[in-house]
């Protein structure tokens, strides 16, 4: 018996380490994020090398991906490209979701796919009907890489370079968003559901006028939250939105106001923002006298007007 109980413990302590035990793999995996504006993309792929073998060219160079055949844009399953909004690809609307990426390289000009069966080894289930997008786009010369990588480059608020490259080659695909409109559209959703929030009124005023647009709205949504509960971060807001609209005769006494609220505010954000809004205020008073004389001289043209016409 004691034996047998021996014997268990033996063959459960083998499978348990044989379970427990990982093998370095020919092609690593590997995975790449990056937030585009409001929108999250990520990658998920394995990494082939190169070897010494001849990446890309025809059916006379034994190359390790030959021209025009559909590639599965890496190793082992395929290359996956999920995002967390809709977004362009090559002119296309594509649903937020996830997506198989497949290539097919060309001596010039390559084709970048998006199918919508993402969860496939390699390309012998592949099924055109199946794709959501394609482009052509066409690659350039880089830097020698060994490893197959993906990375994401040119990233603005609306668009980013997903970028393909291996050997002395790197394949550039466009993506382009609506984050403007994606973000307005969220930003009036979430003032409908909360529309005695002054942080919610306020976050919706903040982008509005960072962008510069809807400045009249972001203007009423900033009074409704000083007039829910004032303090220096939303009068000096105000006082943003005032100077950004051209009224800075209106915008610097409220500016002023501001830092006078936020040195007796204790509030900690204050530390950072005080900097920024005596340097506001220092811009307003240069812009007031320019302003002033604008306005002056527009009021003395307008009084020769008026005698001219006596």
């Amino acid at each position: 018996m004691k034996k047998y109980f021996l014997s268990i413990a033996f063959a459960l302590a083998v499978a348990g380490t044989s379970l427990a035990q990982r093998t370095p793999q020919a092609s690593t995996s590997a995975g790449v994020m990056q937030t585009v504006g409001v929108t999250d993309f990520t990658v998920t792929y394995s990494r082939p090398s190169a070897k010494g073998r001849t990446i890309f060219g025809d059916s006379t160079t034994k190359a390790i991906v030959p021209n025009g055949q559909l590639w599965r844009t890496g190793a082992n399953m395929a290359t996956t490209l999920e995002a967390s909004t809709e977004f362009m690809f090559g002119g296309t609307r594509v649903p937020a979701g996830k997506y198989a990426l497949f290539t097919m390289p060309g001596s010039g000009e390559w084709t970048v796919i998006l199918n919508k069966n993402w969860n496939q080894g390699g390309t012998a289930a592949y099924k055109q009907a199946e794709d959501v997008a394609r482009l052509k786009t066409y690659p350039t010369s880089s830097s020698f890489n060994e490893t197959f990588l993906i990375t994401f480059t040119n990233v603005t608020d609306s668009s980013a370079k997903l970028n393909l490259s291996w050997g002395s080659l790197t394949v550039p695909v466009q993506l382009e968003l609506a984050t403007t409109q994606m973000t307005m559209a969220g930003l009036d959703k979430a003032v409908a559901e909360k529309p005695e929030d002054p942080n919610t009124l306020m976050n919706a005023a903040n982008y509005m006028m960072a962008i510069g647009k809807d400045l009249d709205k972001a203007l009423a949504l900033t009074d409704k939250a000083i007039g829910l509960q004032q303090n220096f971060r939303n009068v000096w807001l105000k006082a943003q939105i005032l100077n950004k609209m051209g009224k800075t005769a209106e915008a610097l006494p409220l500016a002023q106001k501001a830092l006078a609220m936020g040195k007796t505010s204790n509030e900690g954000a204050f530390s950072f923002m005080g900097p920024q809004i005596e340097s506001g205020i220092k811009a307003m008073q240069a812009k007031v006298p320019a302003a002033a004389a604008t306005a002056a001289s527009a009021a003395g043209t307008a009084t020769a007007k008026g005698k001219k016409k006596k």
